[in-house]
């Protein structure tokens, strides 16, 4: 297959690797050093203690440019947030008839916001398990070996093109599992991420402080039933018992884990608050619950939303 990584960081760069080592023609789009390390040293899966090392590939296309892959098979779309929009105007290139486009980005509205840039045929739906992030130039580090890959069209029917995609995500070592519900699927991570970006990166803390003050392990376990009841309220099939097994899951992180939102906050770069607390407080109002938490972690970090030191 000729699949395309926009862009290349943590999921991206994990997937590029897997897939190169695999056989099929990936392009790398990067940029700055990042994409001059690839360009001069290929792209390097820094692999979690316990495997096998490190492996180096070196991909079809390594580029800024998304027009020098011309269309592709698959897009896998990969960006914080806030940069959906100029990233999804630059995936045009890539797009041909039959292209799939899998969104992996936090929250729950990047198949939504991509179908007002892109094709309505080519969007599908996407989540990802995985703890990576660009280590070093040219480098993508991975914590734990732990990776879960969902995705499917966004009405959740079977298709050949993603069956292809699965079937070249499973054989290259990552994990692909088949999925009939897809929103389920993405609103089960949510909320555990709306919880873990908000309290984590309001009180500037880690799951450790979570766990041991029970003034916060309210917080978190209240933020979990807002989003919870708001997925509900829009129709998803969430189980019943979401609510006690998302915080039974938190008792096993580990203790110095916190959410992208918190080390995005520390190093005063922009955060993607609009579609986390900001957008359970958003879908809330329209579903007609309440979801007084999520609002007030979204002011608290609302002064640093656009990357504000201190």
């Amino acid at each position: 297959m000729k699949i395309a990584t926009m862009a290349t960081g943590g999921i991206g760069g994990f997937l590029a690797v897997r897939l190169t080592q695999a056989g099929h023609q990936v392009a790398t789009i990067a940029r700055g050093a990042h994409l001059q390390a690839i360009r001069r040293n290929g792209l390097m899966l820094s692999a979690p203690d316990g495997d096998d090392g490190d492996t180096t590939v070196t991909p079809w296309i390594a580029t800024d440019d998304p027009a020098e892959a011309g269309p592709v098979d698959a897009v896998i779309f990969g960006v914080k947030c806030n940069a959906l929009e100029s990233a999804a105007r630059a995936c045009l290139p890539m797009i041909g008839p039959d292209t799939v486009v899998v969104p992996f980005l936090n929250g729950v509205e990047a198949a939504d916001r991509l179908l007002g840039i892109l094709p309505e045929h080519c969007v599908a739906k996407g989540v990802a398990h995985i703890s990576t992030t660009i280590a070093a130039p040219g480098v993508i580090g991975q914590v734990g070996s732990f990776n879960r890959f969902a995705f499917a069209e966004r009405d959740s029917r079977p298709s050949a093109r993603i069956d292809a995609l699965r079937a070249a995500f499973n054989a290259a070592g990552a994990t692909a599992p088949d999925t009939t519900d897809i929103d389920r699927e993405l609103w089960l991570k949510f909320v555990m991420f709306s919880a873990m970006s908000g309290v984590t990166a309001a009180a500037r803390c880690r799951i450790r402080d979570v766990l041991e003050q029970p003034a916060l392990s309210e917080l978190f376990r209240t933020v979990v039933a807002e989003t919870a009841a708001v997925a509900r309220a829009r129709g998803v099939a969430l189980p019943p018992t979401v609510e006690e097994d998302t915080w039974g899951s938190v008792q096993g992180l580990p203790r110095d884990m916190r959410a992208s939102t918190a080390i995005d906050l520390e190093a005063g770069r922009p955060l993607e608050i609009d579609w986390v607390s900001g957008a359970v407080r958003r879908l809330a109002r329209e579903a007609g619950v309440p979801a007084p938490v999520n609002s007030a972690l979204y002011a608290v970090l609302l002064p640093h939303r656009d990357g504000k030191q201190g």
